[in-house]
C-alpha cells in the first residue's frame, strides 16, 4: 500500500498526454489569472491595470460575500432562493432606518445585519419550511422565491421609496497608493469584504457549527442519525446568509455611492455566475467566484465600455465551465 501511494504521488508529478502536467483547478486558475495580468499589463500599462484590479478585487468582495450567502442556502437547503439579491438591498436600507434613528452609522450598519438576518430566519419560519411541510416540489419552491423576491422589493419601495439613495457616509476623501486611486470608503469595502471572507472560510473549516453545516449539506439523512440538530442547522444557515447579504449590500452602497431598491436584482445574476463558478454549493468556491467575476468586470472596462461588464463576466462564466463543468472547486459525480 506504501509503495502504490507513493507511485500515486509520484504519477501525479509527471507529465499527462502531450507533455503537460496535471494541474488542479484552483491552480490552473491562478496561473490563467497571472496571465491575463500580464498581458493587460503589456496592453494598457500597469498604472492602468492595477487601478482596474483593484476596483474588482472592490467589486468581488461584496459579489463573494453575497454569493456565499446564496451558495449556504443552496448548498445545505437546496433551495435556488431568487429573494437573495433584495436581502442585500434590506441590509442598505435597514442601515438608512437605523440612521435615521440617530445610530451611528457604524452602529446602524451592525444592526442592519442583525435585522436582515432576522429577516431572512423570518422567511424561513413563514414561507419556506411550510413549504417543506407540505411537500412542495421544485417549480413551486422555484416561483414562491420568485413571488418572495418581489414582496421583498415592492415592500421596501412602499416604504422608503424608489429614489436614489446614499448612506451619508464621506463619498469625497480619497486614498493615493502610487498609480491607484480609492475613495476611503472603497478602501475600507475592500478590507472589510476579504477579511470577513477569510473569517467565513475558516469559521467553515474548523468550527464546530461549520462543521455540522457541511455535514448536513453532504448528506442530510445522515446529519440527522449522527445526532446533529437539523433545525438548528437550517435557523443558523439561514440567519448566516442574511447577515452576509447584508454586509454585501452594505458594501455596494459603500463602495459606489448611491443606490435605488433595485440594485438587488441587478446583482443577483452576477451573485449565481459567482457561485455556479465556484462549484454550487461550495461556501470556499463562492469566495473564489466572487472575486473571479469581480475581476474580470472590471478588466473588461479596459477593453470595452462599462455597461459591457455583466455580459463580460458571463461569458468568462460560459468559458470556464465548458474548461471546468463542475466548477472551481466542484466534484464530479461518480458512476458506480
Amino acid at each position: 500500500m506504501a509503495g502504490s501511494n507513493e507511485a500515486g504521488k509520484a504519477d501525479a508529478l509527471q507529465p499527462h498526454g502531450a507533455g503537460t502536467l496535471r494541474l488542479s483547478r484552483p491552480v490552473l486558475l491562478l496561473l490563467v489569472i497571472v496571465v491575463l495580468f500580464a498581458a493587460l499589463v503589456a496592453l494598457y500599462g500597469f498604472d492602468a491595470t492595477a487601478q482596474a484590479t483593484v476596483n474588482g478585487l472592490v467589486a468581488g468582495g461584496y459579489l463573494g460575500l453575497g454569493a456565499i450567502g446564496l451558495s449556504l442556502i443552496l448548498g445545505i437547503l437546496k433551495l435556488v432562493n431568487f429573494a437573495h439579491g433584495d436581502l442585500l438591498v434590506a441590509g442598505a436600507y435597514f442601515t438608512i432606518l437605523f440612521g435615521w434613528l440617530g445610530l451611528p452609522l457604524v452602529v446602524a450598519m451592525l444592526f442592519a445585519m442583525i435585522a436582515t438576518a432576522a429577516l431572512a430566519v423570518l422567511t424561513e419560519k413563514v414561507v419556506w419550511q411550510p413549504l417543506r411541510q407540505a411537500g412542495a416540489g421544485t417549480l413551486q419552491l422555484f416561483l414562491s422565491a420568485i413571488g418572495l423576491a418581489l414582496v421583498l422589493r415592492f415592500g421596501i419601495q412602499f416604504f422608503a421609496g424608489s429614489q436614489v439613495r446614499t448612506l451619508g457616509a464621506d463619498i469625497v476623501s480619497s486614498i493615493t497608493i502610487g498609480p491607484i486611486h480609492l475613495g476611503t470608503l472603497q478602501a475600507v469595502a475592500l478590507v472589510t469584504g476579504l477579511v470577513v471572507m477569510a473569517v467565513v472560510g475558516l469559521a467553515l473549516r474548523f468550527t464546530g457549527i461549520g462543521k455540522e453545516m457541511r455535514a448536513f449539506a453532504d448528506n442530510r439523512a445522515l446529519a440527522e442519525v449522527s445526532g446533529i440538530n437539523t433545525r438548528r442547522i437550517i435557523d443558523v444557515t439561514w440567519a448566516a446568509s442574511g447577515f452576509l447579504a447584508a454586509l454585501a449590500g452594505i458594501l455596494y452602497a459603500v463602495a459606489i455611492g448611491s443606490f435605488n431598491p433595485n440594485f438587488g436584482v441587478t446583482l443577483l445574476l452576477s451573485l449565481f455566475a459567482a457561485t455556479v463558478l465556484g462549484g454550487i454549493g461550495n461556501a470556499y468556491g463562492a469566495l473564489i467566484g466572487g472575486l473571479v467575476i469581480g475581476l474580470s468586470q472590471e478588466w473588461s472596462t479596459l477593453l470595452l465600455n462599462a455597461r459591457w461588464k455583466p455580459a463580460v463576466g458571463f461569458a468568462l462564466l460560459i468559458l470556464m465551465l465548458l474548461l471546468m463543468p463542475q466548477g472551481i472547486f466542484g466534484k464530479a459525480r461518480r458512476r458506480s
